[in-house]
């Protein structure tokens, strides 16, 4: 595919999509960036990246506006980027719910723990090596009541991330990015940083993808 050759969605019901966008007008592959609301919207769309915010409510405004359906049909088969709440909402199951449990799009073959970090004054940012992905230079990662991989499902899941916790006197790494077919998650936003790598990263992973349908 030649240069600004894709529309990119990003899920524009709930959360940090605008910097989202913002991003990917930076990215020359991307013919349009473009929020999606809309079942009409979200067909007009070549990859989509749902951002992060409150899964909770991002699954319920779903549901509100006919929207659950149409995207879980979307995710099974085009490339899709979730961030955060959006790696939350990409899974097939997540624990620290609410009472109830939520809805979730039932892609991304991994148990999400929600809120592994704890609350809003625990949020941080650290540098992340993704040495799969970015090679050498390490990602200034931001974790805002971020979500880990508790628990992968399938041998098709691949951890490109992960982040090194100390425990008491024990140390042990927490897989935050993981890759499965046309599925890619991180627990941390992208998005609220000057780094666009990992939008390159997802954009040119999804024009591989449709080159090969």
């Amino acid at each position: 595919m030649a240069s600004a050759c894709i529309t990119v969605g990003v899920l524009a019901l709930q959360g940090a999509f605008i910097e989202h966008i913002h991003m990917l007008t930076r990215i020359p592959q991307v013919k349009e960036a473009i929020p999606v609301r809309t079942e009409e919207q979200l067909n007009s769309v070549d990859c989509l990246i749902i951002p992060g915010g409150e899964s909770t409510a991002m699954a319920l405004i779903a549901e509100r506006c006919n929207m659950l359906e149409p995207l879980r049909a979307f995710v099974q088969k085009k490339p899709t980027w979730g961030t955060c709440a959006g790696m939350i909402m990409l899974a097939k199951e997540a624990t620290g719910a609410k009472r109830g449990g939520q809805q979730l799009f039932n892609a991304l073959d991994v148990v999400v723990q929600r809120n592994q970090f704890g609350s809003q004054k625990e949020s941080f940012q650290t540098k992340l090596h993704l040495p799969e992905l970015l090679g050498d230079v390490p990602f200034d990662a931001v974790f805002i009541r971020a979500p880990v991989i508790a628990e992968i499902k399938s041998p098709k899941v691949k951890i490109v991330g992960r982040l090194e916790q100390k425990h008491g006197q024990t140390e042990a790494e927490t897989a935050v990015a993981v890759v499965e077919d046309h599925l890619f998650a991180t627990a941390f936003h992208p998005e609220l940083t000057n780094d666009n790598r990992l939008h390159q990263f997802f954009v040119d992973m999804a024009i591989k993808h449709l080159e090969q349908q």
